[in-house]
């Protein structure tokens, strides 16, 4: 004896330079009732089921520059140079 219900959940992450990567799960919750001639056991059991996986790829710009970390008041061309 029990019930489940479904849901659908999508997940975007950065992979990289103009690259995403887009997940959708299946989170399914159980709630079973287990009848035993002594006792009457209830629990609730979920789980996530991945579905699908999919990396979109956009433009890769022609230059990157990673400046993390540098000073404010510092010129971006002063660093390059």
């Amino acid at each position: 004896m029990g019930d489940v219900e479904t849901d659908l959940r999508s997940e975007f992450t950065s992979q990289g330079i103009n690259q995403t990567l887009h997940r959708v799960y299946l989170q399914v919750k159980c709630d079973v009732n287990i009848l035993t001639p002594f006792d009457n056991i209830s629990r609730e059991i979920t789980n996530q089921v991945l579905l699908m996986e999919n990396v979109i790829v956009g433009n890769i710009p022609n230059t990157y520059y990673n400046l993390e970390g540098i000073n404010g008041n510092s010129d971006a061309l002063e660093i390059i140079e």
